[in-house]
């Protein structure tokens, strides 16, 4: 049985201020068109299917169509809500196109019975595990003792119905430890919210989502297809693409990806502002990238952002890199007492750009720093 895997479509999202919508219908299209070269049984996707818990209009439209599409060349689609999704707003509705086969976890309330589909090899059992917090597990068992992540998975694993004699398959939105991050996902300060790739044990395939980039985590079974579309310039060298799984007899397990092709790319140039506006090209779709541009010049250019947007107007992002950057610093807060304002600003200064003040700053400074002086008497 052949499956789809997608997660952290991240409908809505808006990157540096830029809209997203547009690329993300693009690359909804392109998925439509592998459903229909590749036909596979069923779709898995692995939550964060919002940007946000509260959707924009434009965004939950896109949705909406993309799953009407999606239905009419699939026999079923399983979809979790992730951290960033509200579970109640994404699955209002859910028993009603259970019959026309989406299938929509709910808030978590304890166990789910699994969805069981059957083919050649017997019975496949997919079981849906949305975003799970400690709370919202200890809540339903209130005898445990549910103060980790981990625990939490464990928990709800633990209380799932699951035949380990037959195929078994979970979708699920979690960081799993070992994974690694982008910058365009939400982190929790000190990695709290890590889960051991163990307690993921008894399934044949799980299909994960949460981090942006697609990578195994020990196995290829145990799987992040990351985010459709590169939404921080950390992806910049990622192949986004569909995975996709074929489950054969118990135990046999094919894992392989598709490439989808963004209509914008997001990708860096580095150089001084002339060399780069001098590069920039006239036409074509590299034109229309989104752009992070990192000046070297030493002396920062006037009006350097709008002269590289008459290049790059999709620049998302501008950035320095020079002496001045490189020996960013603070003033020691341990200076002596008996350093004078003007020798304080003086080390600032130097730390800041790289070289002292020249004796007509430093004159004019001493003389700013008297009058200041002046009218504090």
């Amino acid at each position: 049985m052949k499956f789809f895997h997608l997660a952290d479509l991240h409908l809505g999202k808006r990157v540096h201020d830029f809209s997203m919508l547009e690329d993300q219908e693009d690359i909804l299209r392109q998925i439509l068109d592998l459903c229909e070269k590749e036909g596979p049984d069923a779709i898995l996707l692995a939550g964060d299917i919002y940007d946000k818990s509260t959707p924009s209009a434009q965004a939950v439209d896109l949705l909406d169509r993309f799953l009407v599409d999606l239905t009419q060349r699939v026999d079923h689609v399983f979809m979790i809500p992730g951290n960033h999704d509200s579970p109640e707003r994404l699955a209002f509705g859910s028993r009603l196109m259970s019959r026309e086969g989406l299938h929509i976890a709910p808030a978590y309330q304890g166990p789910q019975a699994p969805y069981v589909l059957e083919d050649s090899h017997g019975p496949l059992n997919i079981h849906l595990l949305p975003y799970l917090r400690p709370g919202l597990v200890q809540a339903q068992f209130p005898e445990e003792e549910i103060t980790s992540y981990t625990q939490a998975v464990e928990s709800a694993i633990a209380h799932l119905s699951i035949d380990s004699g037959e195929r078994n398959l979970l979708v699920a939105h979690q960081f799993v430890t070992g994974a690694e991050r982008s910058d365009s996902e939400r982190v929790i300060v000190g990695g709290s919210d890590n889960v051991s790739a163990s307690v993921f044990e008894a399934f044949d395939y799980v299909a994960l989502g949460h981090i942006h980039g697609p990578q195994n985590i020990l196995s290829p079974c145990l799987r992040y297809a990351g985010s459709p579309l590169k939404y921080s310039f950390s992806e910049k060298n990622q192949v986004k693409s569909v995975t996709v799984v074929n489950l054969e007899e118990k135990g046999t397990v094919q894992v392989w990806t598709l490439p989808l092709i963004p209509r914008h790319d997001l990708r860096e140039i580095r150089g001084n502002l002339d060399d780069l506006l001098a590069s920039a090209p006239s036409s074509g779709p590299e034109k229309e990238d989104y752009i992070r541009a990192i000046l070297t010049d030493e002396e920062t250019p006037p009006m350097a952002l709008a002269k590289l947007r008459k290049a790059y107007p999709r620049i998302m992002r501008l950035d320095l890199d020079n002496r001045r950057t490189r020996h960013q610093s603070f003033v020691d807060d341990k200076v002596r007492e008996d350093l004078s304002n003007l020798d304080l600003f003086s080390g600032f200064y130097e730390s800041q750009n790289g070289k002292p003040l020249s004796p007509d700053q430093k004159a004019y400074v001493e003389k700013v720093f008297k009058r200041i002086g002046e009218e504090d008497q």
